[in-house]
């Protein structure tokens, strides 16, 4: 039995190109059809969005859902005042932020410019790991640990309120400020540090100087990130700040947002159909738009304020 010829030392240097592009095509294909149901699952919820919030504004005008001062959707006498909504939930999400901005900011400024590389290796995973943490789970330790500390501080605290939960959800975005904040410090080039202490100034000098204007816009979309999931977020201000529709700016109250109204009218025994339905999607249309406002300055200020490096 004869053995096999030995490849040709043309054919060693020839690929299969045919082949090679028939699976390029085969992946881009792939590819191709991942982002179109990406875009089409985007433009589908945009549509149902517009087209029960049109059933909704039919009913209600317009003017009554931005100017009237209560929120009683489910009352025989309704009244569909968004801005009480939209209170409570500026009203922790500004809490969060206090909370969120300088705990992440000096988490990230500590892990880029004073933690060894085998600590910040350590310390970096395991705040991280914060934001693995299950909102629910954050949502009962403000209910049942953060707000009965907080009443021995404050007697006036009462049980659902906006302060715990504002506390708690700031906790909670705290890995998104720290951790793409760190990376934006850190991308900054040594060059520019090396040159600051060359010009005689200190560590805490540069950091304030040069290394934190370098990173401005990096630092501001994680931040607006961590306001758009304050935003957004559902199961702790719905489980700490309860949910009851009040038109106030007082921490120590209870107050519902637009999130948790949306959870309480899902989970009841609305029919579908009803006016008290379309809420839903009126005030799911208000958030949408809110975050695409934050989202659209994000996108502009990283544009404006970008550093490039060689």
């Amino acid at each position: 039995m004869s053995a096999a010829a030995p490849p040709s030392r043309d054919s060693l240097f020839r690929p299969n190109r045919e082949r090679n592009r028939r699976n390029e095509l085969i992946v881009k294909s792939i590819f191709g059809v991942f982002a179109f149901v990406s875009v089409l699952t985007t433009l589908g919820i945009v549509f149902t969005l517009i087209f029960e919030t049109y059933e909704f504004f039919k009913e209600v005008p317009i003017v009554r859902f931005l100017t009237e001062t209560r929120w009683t959707p489910l009352f025989p006498s309704a009244q569909f005042g968004i801005i009480v909504l939209l209170s409570g939930t500026f009203l922790t999400t500004f809490i969060a932020i206090l909370v969120a901005v300088p705990l992440g900011l000096l988490s990230a400024i500590c892990l880029s410019e004073y933690a060894t590389p085998r600590l910040r290796n350590i310390l970096k995973p395991a705040l991280e790991l914060i934001a693995g943490v299950p909102s629910v789970v954050f949502g009962y330790f403000a209910l049942l640990f953060v707000t009965p500390f907080l009443q021995t501080l404050i007697p006036a605290l009462q049980g659902f309120n906006t302060l715990s939960a504002g506390i708690v959800l700031g906790i909670a975005i705290t890995p998104l400020v720290a951790s793409l904040s760190e990376d934006a410090i850190f991308a900054v080039p040594s060059s520019m540090r090396e040159g600051a202490y060359a010009l005689g100034a200190t560590k805490r000098e540069t950091i304030l100087s040069v290394v934190l204007p370098a990173a401005l816009s990096g630092i501001v979309a994680s931040i607006v990130l961590a306001v758009s999931r304050a935003v957004g977020e559902t199961m702790i201000v719905a489980i700490a700040a309860g949910l009851t529709p009040n038109l106030t700016i007082n921490p120590l109250e209870p107050a519902q947002t637009m999130t948790s109204f949306i959870v309480q009218v899902s989970l009841g025994d609305t029919p579908t159909g009803s006016l008290a339905y379309k809420t839903i999607f009126a005030v799911g249309m208000t958030l949408f738009l809110l975050t695409l406002v934050l989202n659209i300055f994000s996108y502009w200020f990283v544009r404006r304020f970008q550093e490039k490096y060689e």
